[in-house]
């Protein structure tokens, strides 16, 4: 990866920073609770960025291309850096950027405007450019461009893990080596890897709250256990989703049939967005 030792002491130190500044609050109006959108987005005067950040920065567009939804502030911040202006940090659903592009061969600069919007949990789930052409400069040129896939890693909870137990040493010696060869796989093509997001379900049985707490603290655990195996923290998240996109309906029977027949929603799926000519299957 891009990142060094360096980068990081200097990105913790930005985040300390930032830690004291007060969230004066989100600027956009009526945010939805689901991030997707805003009854009014409000941008910032670029001349009202914070001193830090006069005049805004030259991000690397390579990093910006990384940013997907349903990633934390920790791993934004650790691409892009925290806010611009003086919306606060930790407690908005929020951030504002001015970014400057220089054009490939050429002195001439383009000064833009991103905003990410972030649901009620602080994950990223919209993202917005002003003026709107400058979207254009996250387009890779033609001859770098890749084609990107997504490999789709299922592993049976009940395989992971024993019933009700979730913790990271609750996981069954099969379901750790299913995951230390799933880690093997990624860490041989790190650099080509360009998001990791690990969802986990559940099956319909008990209550909604409950199976999403549940599906979220497998989900948290399988990352945590990958990134114990060398998977990088830059570009991995997971969720919880519960009862939620079922791949197997089953009609009502007595428990132990019903159970066994809704054993493929009780799941945790591993999405790896790599590159498609990857050496590595």
């Amino acid at each position: 990866m891009h990142s060094s030792l360096a980068r990081s002491v200097g990105m913790m130190a930005v985040l300390l920073v930032a830690g004291t500044l007060g969230a004066c609050g989100n600027i956009s109006h009526k945010i939805a609770a689901d991030g997707s959108s805003a009854e009014q987005l409000v941008w910032p005067s670029p001349d009202s960025t914070t001193p830090i950040h006069k005049n805004g920065t030259f991000p690397d567009v390579s990093d910006l291309r990384l940013i997907k939804p349903g990633m934390n502030k920790h791993q934004i911040a650790q691409l892009i850096g925290t806010p611009h202006f003086s919306e606060g940090v930790w407690g908005v659903r929020e951030w504002n950027y001015l970014f400057n592009f220089r054009k490939h061969g050429s002195n001439e600069v383009t000064q833009c405007q991103y905003k990410v919007l972030f649901d009620e949990q602080k994950l990223s789930r919209s993202f917005y450019w002003q003026p709107q052409t400058c979207a254009a400069m996250l387009d890779e040129p033609m001859h770098e461009r890749h084609e990107a896939k997504e490999e789709v890693f299922t592993l049976s909870t009940d395989a992971l893990f024993a019933f009700d137990k979730s913790a990271v040493g609750d996981i069954k010696s099969g379901g750790l080596e299913q995951l230390d060869t799933l880690a093997a796989q990624i860490v041989a093509k790190d650099g080509q890897v360009r998001h990791i997001h690990i969802v986990g379900y559940t099956d319909r049985l008990g209550g909604a709250a409950y199976n999403d707490n549940l599906s979220d603290r497998r989900a948290k655990s399988v990352m945590q256990y990958l990134m114990k195996r060398g998977v990088s923290d830059q570009y991995i998240n997971a969720e919880g989703r519960g009862m939620n996109e079922p791949v197997k309906e089953c009609q009502d029977a007595d428990r132990n049939t019903l159970i066994a027949c809704l054993m493929p929603n009780r799941r945790v799926e591993i999405r790896v967005e790599g590159i498609a000519n990857s050496d590595t299957h």
